[in-house]
């Protein structure tokens, strides 16, 4: 019998982003792919740096919200020492605004969408597993997330940011190492009808969640 993925899931912070429903169709999604998955509405699931360390995997989908230091140190700590991060949108990657080290340990951090509508995602790595189901390039309609990145992250999928007369390439989807952990973010599902409307798109994310699990 496979040993179930032990899943920590953090939901919680600004309910914009419909973090209460996001946990609920994740959750039950997971623990159809082999998931064992804990779902918590608080932070201080991250006071417990044995109990981080023994997870899979841990999901964060906290926009915003105000960890202590301590917390914020033993995610990190869990993760370099080889538990999987992922998650998607301001879930993970506009969560916990000035926590540096954890800003790096994603690979990038939300600074704002001046673009808030239709969009090209061009996927850059078709052959990688997390992202082959996706079209070359596809249209998405939502906010197009700008972000600070981390250069050294592997860029599955970006698009053309034009903002003030300029443009640049913005990763949309990525992975990197954390120490002996992996890391997966994806930009896109900004609200849960996103996932409904480009079922694709959740295809991708729940794949890509899942490669970051202990392996």
């Amino acid at each position: 019998m496979k040993t179930p993925i032990k899943t920590i899931l953090i939901h919680g912070g600004w309910n914009g982003h419909q973090p209460t429903e996001s946990a609920r169709l994740f959750s039950d999604t997971l623990s159809q792919q082999g998931c064992e998955v804990t779902a918590y509405d608080r932070l201080d699931v991250l006071d417990d740096l044995e109990s981080l360390q023994s997870a899979d995997l841990i999901i964060p989908m906290w926009t915003m919200g105000t960890p202590t230091s301590e917390q914020i140190s033993n995610l990190v700590k869990a993760v370099k020492a080889g538990t999987g991060l992922g998650g998607f949108h301001g879930g993970m990657g506009d969560a916990f605004r000035g926590q540096i080290d954890y800003e790096w340990m994603v690979g990038g951090h939300f600074v704002g969408h001046p673009h808030v509508g239709p969009y090209t995602v061009d996927v850059q790595q078709p052959q990688n597993p997390i992202v082959s189901m996706l079209p070359q390039s596809f249209e998405y309609n939502s906010e197009q997330y700008y972000m600070l990145i981390d250069p050294v992250i592997e860029v599955l999928a970006d698009t053309a940011y034009t903002f003030e007369g300029k443009t640049c390439r913005m990763p949309v989807i990525w992975t990197k190492s954390c120490g002996q952990g992996r890391v997966f973010y994806s930009a896109l599902g900004h609200q849960m009808h996103e996932f409904e409307s480009y079922t694709k798109v959740f295809e991708m994310t729940i794949k890509g969640i899942l490669w970051a699990a202990r392996s």
